[in-house]
């Protein structure tokens, strides 16, 4: 009999659950003869899903930190004088300056950025993060995991953590191909690349030619096109229900028609509880008129806040919030994991829903799936001090691979809110759906149920 490959899948934060915990991609692996084990940074337990598990201990120095800090700016600085556009400058965060070790920190940061420019001085930083975890406990524990364990591959499931350096860097000086996977179609222009693994698999062809633009040392060889697991829970027969059965389960209406409105975090829509409360107004009116509409509300796993509190209270006979079943460890959404009752949950939602209204979502992607459309809100809230301009959001880079404007519904003002699901409910559709779906094929792989499938024929190939 031939033997197993065998493959540590690493977490090193809790995103990655989702595309690789949470879908078919583990039972997908082991038909095709691979052993499959997650080498597991975050607090969930695996065990309890039926996976093999080897839990990690230790984090990245704090020299590392900052050099990914440094690496990040560097980079944001590079692109915006290489490309000549100053949106890149958009991505970054101001830092904290509270206390003097912060500040301290901040000049450390400032300092390197200014001593590590253009091509040669990233490549610099690059290997420096690499040279610093070497110095660590926590390497030198992955490479003790490594040798007991002997894997074919290591592949990580999120390019953005610093705690992903270690584990990759010790396979690597071990010879053991490492791969990493993309995780979200804004990711590359945002300069979230802290690792430099062996291979990247990316969503489509569009993200492989983002892949080699920003990161030109990359070859083509090395990027493999598989498109996003994260879509795959869309295509599960068991995620779905009848109508009857979800409106029963969440005590909805049934003689009404519902729409979602999904929530922004705090950062990239700071005003997205005065939106909620315009779509819950337009929907009032028009019930007045003879319809019969509801909203139900989907917030950001990483929103903690209770800024919409007030609103839903207000229109609590129009809004019905369905909270995120996600896992929080403390009160940071990075300490949050998803879990597959939230993805069952999600699917469920768009199936019973006619359309999605969002500030810039990526929702609009699982809606196409279901061919139903997506409304993005496009105006600055009246008569308050803007914290942001939402044209700021807009002119992010990863929307310009919209082939068409056409590909969602635009609402530029208040007042349009009711005209654009009027326009849903009467079935002027066909454009929207019809450009939103070029926009999906563009930005990832067809068929989109069949992700897990080639990633495991490539991984395969590599191994």
């Amino acid at each position: 009999m031939k033997p197993k490959k065998k493959i540590l899948i690493l977490l090193p934060d809790g995103v990655g659950l989702r595309n690789f915990a949470f879908t078919s991609f583990v039972e997908l692996g082991e038909q095709m003869g691979w052993e499959v084990i997650f080498w597991n940074h975050t607090p969930f337990d695996l065990k309890e899903l039926g996976y093999k598990e080897i839990k990690i201990q230790g984090s990245a120095r704090a020299q590392t930190d900052l050099l990914k800090r440094a690496k990040i700016e560097a980079e944001l600085d590079h692109f915006t004088d290489k490309f000549k556009d100053p949106v890149y400058q958009s991505y970054k965060f101001p830092f904290s300056a509270k206390r003097v070790k912060d500040r301290i920190k901040n000049g450390i940061v400032t300092s390197l950025v200014k001593i590590h420019k253009e091509e040669k001085g990233l490549q610099r930083l690059r290997q420096k993060m690499k040279v610093s975890e070497r110095k660590s406990d926590f390497y030198k524990n992955c490479k003790n995991i490594l040798k007991k364990e002997n894997p074919d591959l290591v592949f990580c499931t999120n390019q953005r953590p610093v705690n992903a350096i270690a584990p990759l860097t010790a396979a690597q000086d071990l010879g053991i191909p490492t791969a990493t996977f993309i995780f979200s179609w804004d990711n590359l222009p945002k300069a979230t690349m802290v690792v430099e693994p062996d291979h990247y698999f990316v969503w489509s062809e569009f993200m492989e030619e983002e892949l080699r633009k920003y990161y030109p040392f990359i070859t083509e060889s090395q990027i493999h096109v598989t498109g996003s697991p994260q879509f795959e829970p869309h295509y599960e027969e068991s995620y779905k229900i009848s109508n009857e059965e979800f409106y029963t389960l969440h005590k909805l209406d049934n003689k009404k028609k519902y729409l979602c409105f999904s929530g922004d975090d705090v950062t990239t829509s700071p005003h997205d509880e005065l939106y909620l409360q315009d779509v819950a107004k337009a929907v009032k009116e028009l019930n007045t008129k003879g319809e019969k509409i509801g909203v139900l509300f989907r917030r950001s796993p990483a929103d903690f806040s209770n800024r919409y509190d007030s609103i839903i209270e207000k229109y609590k006979d129009i809004i019905v919030p369905l909270v995120p079943l996600w896992e929080g460890q403390g009160k940071d959404w990075t300490h949050l994991l998803p879990t597959k009752a939230d993805l069952k949950l999600q699917s469920q939602i768009i199936q019973h829903t006619f359309m999605v209204i969002n500030v810039g979502s990526s929702m609009v992607f699982d809606y196409i799936i279901y061919q139903k459309p997506c409304a993005y809100i496009y105006y600055n809230p009246k008569n308050i001090r803007i914290k942001k301009d939402i044209a700021e959001i807009y002119n992010y880079v990863h929307f310009r691979s919209m082939p068409s404007k056409n590909s969602v519904f635009w609402i530029n003002d208040e007042k349009e809110i009711k005209e654009k699901i009027s326009q849903v409910l009467n079935g002027d559709v066909s454009q929207i759906i019809n450009d939103a779906n070029k926009w999906f094929q563009r930005i990832n792989s067809s068929p989109a149920e069949n992700a897990s499938q080639r990633i495991w024929g490539f991984l395969d190939k590599i191994s």
